[in-house]
This record gives C-alpha cells, sequence and structure tokens, in this order.
C-alpha cells in the first residue's frame, strides 16, 4: 500500500523538511509513503475560482502520476470529520485491508477547490486550530506514523 501526501506549495523550511523525513523513513517496507508538492498558483488579480481551478489540476496531476486513477481520495479539511489517533489507525488499517492506495491533500492558502473537497473519498481534519502549511505536513506524516504503530503494537503510542 501507498499513501501520499499531496500538498500545495513547493518550499518547506530546513526544520520542517527534517521533522517530515525523519517520520518518512520509519515507515515499514510494505507501507510507503511519499510527499508530492505541487506549486502554489500564484495570487495576483486572478479569482479564486482561478486559483482553485489551476491548483487542483495539479493537485489531479500529482495523484495520477503517484498511484493513478482509483485511488481513494483524502482531503484535509477543516471542515472535516475530527478523528482521534485510535480512529486513523483504524481508517489505515480499514485502507490497507482494501488495498487501496490513498491519497492525502492538503490545500493551497485558500484550502481546496470546494468541488474537489465535495467529491473526496473522505474529509478529515487535522485540528480545530489553523496550522501553518508546513507543520501540517509534519502532523500529518507523524499521526500516519502513529496510527501504523498502533496497528502495529509498537511501542511508540502510549495511552
Amino acid at each position: 500500500m501507498k499513501l501520499v501526501i499531496v500538498a500545495v506549495g513547493q518550499r518547506m523550511p530546513d526544520w520542517a523538511q527534517t521533522a517530515y523525513d525523519d517520520y518518512a523513513k520509519r515507515f515499514p517496507p510494505e507501507l510507503k509513503i511519499e510527499l508530492k508538492a505541487v506549486k502554489t498558483e500564484p495570487r495576483g488579480s486572478k479569482t479564486l475560482e482561478t486559483i482553485y481551478a489551476a491548483e487542483r489540476e495539479r493537485i489531479e496531476t500529482a495523484i495520477q502520476s503517484s498511484i493513478g486513477r482509483n485511488a481513494r481520495i483524502v482531503a484535509l479539511d477543516e471542515r472535516g470529520t475530527a478523528l482521534t489517533t485510535k480512529a486513523l489507525a483504524g481508517k489505515l488499517k480499514a485502507w490497507q485491508l482494501e488495498s487501496d492506495d490513498v491519497a492525502l491533500v492538503i490545500g493551497g492558502p485558500d484550502g481546496l477547490d470546494p468541488a474537489f473537497r465535495q467529491a473526496a473519498h473522505e474529509r478529515i481534519r487535522l485540528s480545530d486550530l489553523t496550522l501553518p502549511h508546513a507543520f501540517a505536513r509534519v502532523l500529518l506524516v507523524e499521526q500516519l506514523y502513529r496510527a501504523w504503530s498502533v496497528n502495529a503494537n509498537h511501542p511508540y503510542h502510549r495511552e
């Protein structure tokens, strides 16, 4: 199974890239994780609809090039379902049992195109707080690793 984090925005600060890389290398070979950064559409005088359309096209291209058209799409959205770590672990286990490759999508500064968000198989939120994009990537990869550790009875997660 493959997890692909598709995030709008190319450059992460060094601290965030280091943290992301640290968690990404911990995943076992049977659960691959990949980060696909896509270009943020320049804001300027463009309409929000134009911005959404351009970023959506880049997101869909990144998903298709990484895992194909049959991927399960999970949109990260402030209005999405709040999950506990154990609930995320349950979702991860279900995705693995269904052999679904999963694209977890983080939108740009204005979020995700509403139609894309609505069409996603699932919508989840990482926090009730507003998070910087770099931090959201790190938090997501850490929580996915934690979810894997719960399912593997690894001692990383404690309650």
